[in-house]
C-alpha cells in the first residue's frame, strides 16, 4: 500500500516537503459573533413608564439587557432612591445593564468646558460602576466647530484612561446628522489616534446611513472594536439629508440592508449587543410593552435569517 511519503516522492516532492506539510497546522475557522438583545429606553420614552417601568417592560418582553439614560438614573436617585436599590431592581429583573447614554462635553476645544466635561464623565462613570454597568456612550456632545481629529484622538485616549480608573469604558459614538462628527471614517480615525487597546466604537444603522458612511466599512472592522450596535432602520421615502431621529422604524421595516449588516457583524467576531434604539413618535403613542416586544421579535427574526 502506498504511503503518504511514497505519493509525495512520486510527484517530485521529497521527505522535506512531507515534514513541512505535517508541521503546518490547519488555520482554525474564525469564531463568529454571538448576539445578545438589549432595549435602549429611548424606544419607549414617549410613554414615560419611569425607570421601574422600563425595567419591567424589558424583562417581560424578553430582553437580555438594557441601555439606560443617565438623566433617568439621576432623576430616580434624586427622588430619594439609592444606587444600591436601583442595582437590585436591575438584577431582580434578570437584566444586564449593558450601556448608558449621556452627553458630557468631553471632546470640546474649549479647555475650561472640556475640564468640566471630563469631571462630569468621571462622576457619571462612578455612578454607573456602582450600578454594575461597564460601558458609557461617548458622543461629541457640545462640539460647535469642525474637529481636529488628532486632538479628538488625544482626548479620547484621556477618556479611556478615565474609563480604566472607574471601570466604565467609553464607547466612541458618532451621529449621522451632526455636522462635525458624523462619519464612520472620522470615528475610526479618532480611535486610531488614541492608539489604545480598549478603544471601542458605537455604530448605528440609522447614523451610518444618515451620515453617508454606508455599510461596506463594517467589513473592515475588527470584531473587538464593536461591542454595542444600535438597531433601527430608515425609510426610503425621505431624502437622506432630511431624515431625523423620529423617522427611524423597526429593524427590517425600512430600506437598510439588514441581512448584510448582521452578516458582517457576525463575521467580524466578538460578542455583540444589539440594542433597539428608536425615537419614533408614532410608536410612543402605542402600548410600550407591545413596542418593545415587536422590536425584539423583529431583531431576533433578522438574526435568525442570516
Amino acid at each position: 500500500m502506498s504511503t503518504r511519503r511514497d505519493i509525495l516522492k512520486s510527484i517530485g516532492l521529497g521527505a522535506g516537503a512531507a515534514i513541512l506539510t505535517s508541521a503546518i497546522p490547519a488555520t482554525p475557522p474564525k469564531a463568529k459573533s454571538e448576539f445578545r438583545f438589549c432595549l435602549n429606553t429611548s424606544t419607549i420614552m414617549g410613554q414615560k413608564p419611569g425607570l421601574k417601568g422600563y425595567l419591567d417592560i424589558a424583562a417581560r418582553a424578553g430582553y437580555d439587557g438594557v441601555e439606560l439614560w443617565i438623566r433617568d438614573l439621576e432623576e430616580f436617585i434624586s427622588q430619594g432612591n439609592t444606587a444600591a436599590s436601583l442595582k437590585k431592581l436591575i438584577s431582580d429583573a434578570g437584566l444586564t445593564f449593558e450601556n448608558a447614554i449621556g452627553f458630557a462635553p468631553w471632546m470640546v476645544d474649549d479647555d475650561a468646558k472640556r475640564k468640566v466635561g471630563m469631571e462630569q464623565m468621571e462622576k457619571e462613570m462612578n455612578l454607573l460602576a456602582s450600578l454594575g454597568c461597564t460601558r458609557v456612550a461617548a458622543p461629541a456632545a457640545g462640539v460647535t466647530a469642525p474637529l481636529d481629529l488628532f486632538k479628538a484622538g488625544e482626548r479620547y485616549k484621556a477618556l479611556l484612561d478615565l474609563g480604566r480608573k472607574t471601570g466604565v469604558m467609553p464607547q466612541l459614538e458618532f451621529w449621522g446628522a451632526f455636522p462635525y462628527f458624523h462619519h464612520l471614517g472620522q470615528v475610526l480615525m479618532v480611535a486610531a489616534v488614541a492608539n489604545d487597546k480598549d478603544a471601542r466604537i458605537l455604530p448605528d444603522v440609522y447614523h451610518l446611513f444618515r451620515g453617508g458612511s454606508g455599510y461596506e466599512g463594517l467589513k473592515m472592522l475588527n470584531g473587538n472594536l464593536v461591542e454595542i450596535f444600535h438597531m433601527n432602520d430608515f425609510v426610503s421615502s425621505i431624502p437622506r439629508e432630511k431624515q431625523e431621529d423620529k423617522d427611524r422604524v423597526y429593524p427590517g421595516d425600512g430600506a437598510a440592508p439588514m441581512k448584510q449588516i448582521l452578516t458582517d457583524l457576525k463575521n467580524m467576531g466578538g460578542p455583540k449587543v444589539l440594542s433597539l434604539e428608536l425615537f419614533n413618535q408614532t410608536y410612543w403613542k402605542e402600548d410600550a410593552f407591545q413596542v418593545a416586544k415587536t422590536g425584539l421579535d423583529k431583531m431576533k427574526a433578522l438574526v435568525k435569517s442570516i
